[in-house]
């Protein structure tokens, strides 16, 4: 690995992470590789770094990827004002440091894989399985959010579907290494998702299956730590005001909340509901409604089993309190979700003195079972499924690839790259709305309605057959 690699991954490790060092000890920022690698239990302290880095980038891939979907409005001006819109541009600062993360944590778990665990004699089985973990989730963020990227420090460009199969070669390692059934649905579950990804329905569904055998109610997430500066960048965009959740995902918000002013809370990377939804969306492709609509009666128990927070207190989110536009405040609002379907009570939740509200940290969903038992026509239960998916994993960073939506390769990297001029220009599907259209709404006060513009759920639908969306179709 070069010398700046190393240099700003130790940055990282020695002056950030939780855990490594104790208050009063003394760190030398200036430590160089030999010393590092010559120390008390290095691969201890490159292990907590590198899930300390981990949980760093994802907050900030959520925190960007949320306004990039309809999920969310920036109605402010911190954090980018362009996503929104949205606007991709391969200049961009925020495109060049979601792509950095990437590289980053990709460096970080070889480096601990090679040189730390060669010069370490007490590495343990799961030190290498956490780092192969985070190596198959930097192709996953890879596979997931951009066009093509390296695979390695200086090398070719990679496009997406090549990253995911990267991200199930590397699990493949993984998966042996995985010491507890919570490990191993872990692996299925990252497994299903890069398949479902490329389409691969036999490959996803097998994994799937296999990670609920292992745990029907597993969840994994990265964790913070306030002591240490270990911040969840997310959480101060999503429990501030800085944004606003499309008014028929209201109940939903805040995911990331406060009981105290120190409380840092953890974000998702997998969960059991991926898997239960990955096999209804196959069902579906295999024109077995009935078998669907059972997936998604589990998945259902399975959400309504998940903890909820009650009395969070979240009374100074007024919905507006001088940002870009006014949002619904009031329970009496009934929301649709184009100016074609029908209105929906209960997604407005009551925020206003004295009221305090009750927050689904996993998982929520506004579907009940009378509407899975309704179900008879695949269209309809896919839509279905696609509105389980937003609020299953909403303030989880994941919405955008469902849309069809690539980030651009950067400035920074297609400068060095030869072939790069492909993949500069960002891919956005022809049937994503612009101009802000993702969180476009209209509110009458007189009739206590809201209209969201686009119901993006049935776009998808509607654009099942194209390469975009719908992987399975």
């Amino acid at each position: 690995m070069k010398m700046r690699y190393f240099t700003m991954m130790m940055a990282a490790l020695l002056l950030g992470s939780c855990d490594l060092v104790s208050p009063d000890e003394i760190v030398n920022p200036n430590v160089d590789e030999s010393a590092f690698l010559h120390s008390d239990n290095p691969m201890e302290t490159w292990v907590n770094g590198t899930e300390k880095e981990l949980a760093l980038h994802v907050s900030d891939f959520v925190q960007l990827m949320e306004i990039l979907s309809d999920n969310y409005f920036n109605n402010y001006t911190r954090s980018s004002k362009v996503f929104d819109i949205p606007q991709l541009l391969y200049n961009d600062a925020d495109v060049t440091a979601l792509q950095r993360h990437v590289g980053a944590l990709r460096e970080m778990a070889d480096y601990g894989l090679t040189t730390v665990a060669q010069a370490d004699p007490s590495t343990t089985t799961a030190d290498r399985f956490h780092l192969l973990s985070i190596k198959a989730y930097s192709f996953l963020l890879a596979g997931d959010f951009f066009l093509a990227l390296p695979t390695e420090n200086g090398g070719v460009l990679v496009e997406w579907k090549s990253q995911m199969q990267k991200a199930m070669e590397v699990l493949d390692q993984a998966l042996p290494l995985a010491q507890t059934d919570e490990d191993r649905a872990f692996i299925h579950t990252l497994y299903a998702r890069a398949a479902y990804r490329t389409g691969n329905r036999e490959v996803a569904t097998n994994h799937a299956n296999q990670a609920l055998a292992c745990s029907g109610d597993f969840c994994r997430q990265v964790q913070f730590d306030s002591k240490n500066g270990v911040l969840n960048s997310a959480q101060e965009a999503i429990w501030g005001d800085w944004f606003q959740p499309l008014p028929r995902l209201d109940f939903l918000d805040p995911k990331y909340y406060q009981l105290s002013s120190t409380d840092q809370c953890p974000i998702t990377i997998a969960k059991a509901e991926e898997d239960y939804l990955i096999l209804a969306e196959a069902a579906l492709a295999d024109q077995h409604l009935d078998e669907a609509k059972q997936y998604l009666s589990a998945l259902l128990r399975l959400v309504k089993q998940r903890p909820v927070q009650a009395d969070v207190n979240d009374q100074l989110e007024g919905r507006y309190n001088g940002g870009l536009k006014a949002f619904p405040n009031d329970p009496e609002y009934r929301v649709q979700a184009s100016p074609s379907d029908s209105l929906r009570s209960g997604l407005i939740i009551d925020r206003r003195p004295p009221h305090l509200i009750s927050v689904a940290p996993i998982s929520g969903t506004s579907v009940t079972q009378a509407m899975i038992d309704g179900l008879d026509n695949h269209d309809s239960a896919l839509e279905l499924v696609y509105l389980m998916r937003q609020e299953i994993f909403f303030a989880e960073g994941r919405r955008p690839a469902d849309l069809g939506i690539r980030l651009p390769l950067c400035e920074v990297e297609a400068a060095h790259t030869a072939d790069a001029a492909t993949f500069t220009e960002a891919w956005i599907p022809a049937f994503v709305p612009r101009n802000y259209g993702l969180d476009e709404f209209t509110i009458d006060e007189k009739a206590k309605t809201v209209t969201i513009a686009h119901n993006m759920n049935r776009v998808i639908v509607e654009n099942a057959r194209s390469a975009d969306v719908a992987p399975f179709e």
